[in-house]
């Protein structure tokens, strides 16, 4: 475990290597930088020997992100928008691991100032917080868990000018309606509505009939009471 004084020395390490590149340019040569490269270049490889989904998602939850906490901090406080690797590597790393609001943090930043993946995600970087946010959320309404309809919110404004396949777009729509579904019906309707516009396939007919009749009885509830 570091002690305090490198964790603060870490952090205005990362702080300071972020604040020397500019707005599109490279942290290339910063020490910090090239440090945390190395190591995520380690921790990839130990990553890569594991077969087993949810035992990555475990190592990377409580062995490998832990230590990038201090590095990320210090990159979002002085960076001016260079491209990093580290940074948006660990942002879908904490989607992984069920860290959503730390992967927005990130995604804010990343997206602000036109950061790419590194290339082996082989997507680009608002097509993957699309995606990755819109599925991490279906799995969990899958399982009859809940997700926080505030960030697949956040998550389709920070993307909604960007260009990505229907499919995905569709997805987040989907994910969103269903977030809200208990909430506000009409607004989820809405969404699923839209999912089908952008994908006949994206399986919401049924959700979609559901709340219709909800809404429909609801309305008819309410007329009869007056």
């Amino acid at each position: 475990m570091k002690s305090p004084a490198q964790r603060h020395y870490e952090r205005v390490s990362a702080e300071l290597a972020a604040a020397s590149a500019a707005p599109g340019g490279s942290l290339a040569g910063a020490s910090a930088y090239e440090l945390m490269l190395a190591k995520l270049a380690t921790d990839r490889r130990r990553l890569k020997a594991i077969q087993s989904i949810e035992r990555k998602i475990d190592v990377k939850r409580a062995e490998l992100l832990p230590e990038y906490v201090d590095y990320v901090a210090g990159a979002l406080s002085g960076g001016r928008g260079a491209q990093d690797d580290v940074l948006t590597t660990v942002m879908i790393w904490r989607v992984d691991a069920g860290d959503f609001a730390g992967a927005l943090d990130i995604a804010r930043y990343a997206l602000a100032h036109r950061m790419t993946l590194p290339d082996q995600y082989d997507r680009p970087l608002a097509t993957a917080i699309a995606e990755e946010f819109a599925q991490a959320a279906l799995a969990a309404f899958k399982l009859g868990d809940t997700f926080d309809a505030g960030q697949l919110a956040e998550v389709m404004t920070l993307t909604e000018s960007a260009d990505m396949h229907d499919q995905v777009r569709a997805k987040l729509h989907k994910a969103l309606g269903k977030a809200l579904q208990d909430a506000d019906r009409t607004a989820a309707l809405d969404h699923l509505r839209r999912a089908l516009q952008l994908d006949e396939r994206a399986g919401v007919k049924q959700d979609i009939a559901r709340l219709e009749t909800e809404l429909s009885d609801a309305a008819g509830a309410k007329a009869g009471r007056k």
